[in-house]
């Protein structure tokens, strides 16, 4: 799948864990238990999410997911992360200079004592610093706002991401293959609301705004590409 990218955004993480969450991991458990953590680019135009990678939060990780998104662009992209380091040098190694615009986004959070019923409310963001890395950036689309979103989105349809339940993966392999399910039903079957009012009111999936379908999967078909392989 390949396609005319203008503007990427990309996401370090969206937390999860197989197992057994770090903190309890025991030395007879296998390599794979503890926290998880996957990657999400997605194009604020079509709303397709073209690359995703379920690893942990190194240099590695990033180079892994940005080395299969430029594989699935034929054009030079604007790119939006946040302010992790992994990300200059994965792009760095990743994309030549005519390749790629790279900005960062960096927020920097405002520490306060959380009430003991309040677990996982998010800190209040107390200023934001855009940060030019590479090419021109346009700064109206320097943003991580729409991939944020999309963490919404993978919490709400796949149950191993919902907090606070014994719905977690106990495989990794598991939970890798659960993702790529999410993205591909996500991408290809799924109708999205702006962009069918976008193409008046035909029903119009991510992968169709982007040109790599020409109507919505059925579960069948892509259930079908199982048995092809």
């Amino acid at each position: 799948m390949t396609a005319a990218f203008q503007t990427l955004l990309a996401r370090p993480w969206i937390w999860s864990f197989v197992g057994a969450k770090k903190a309890n991991v025991k030395p007879e458990h296998n390599e794979d238990y503890g926290d998880a953590w996957t990657f999400v680019c997605i194009d604020p135009d079509s709303k397709l999410v073209p690359s995703w990678w379920v690893g942990q939060r190194t240099a590695e990780d990033a180079w892994a997911v940005l080395t299969d998104l430029r594989s699935r662009v034929t054009d030079r992209i604007q790119l939006s992360t946040d302010g992790h380091k992994m990300y200059l040098t994965a792009t760095a190694e990743v994309f030549s200079d005519d390749e790629l615009d790279f900005a960062q986004v960096v927020k920097k959070f405002t520490s306060q004592p959380k009430p003991e019923n309040v677990k996982y409310s998010p800190e209040p963001v107390k200023y934001v610093t855009i940060k030019k890395v590479t090419g021109s950036p346009d700064p109206a689309h320097i943003s991580t706002s729409l991939v944020e979103r999309q963490n919404l989105t993978i919490r709400m349809s796949m149950r191993r991401f919902t907090r606070l339940t014994n719905a977690f993966s106990k495989k990794l392999e598991n939970l890798t293959a659960a993702v790529s399910l999410h993205f591909m039903y996500y991408n290809f079957a799924r109708p999205h609301m702006t962009l069918t009012k976008r193409a008046g009111g035909i029903k119009t999936t991510p992968a169709m705004a982007a040109g790599v379908a020409d109507h919505v999967w059925t579960l069948t078909e892509i259930a079908a590409l199982l048995e092809s392989n």
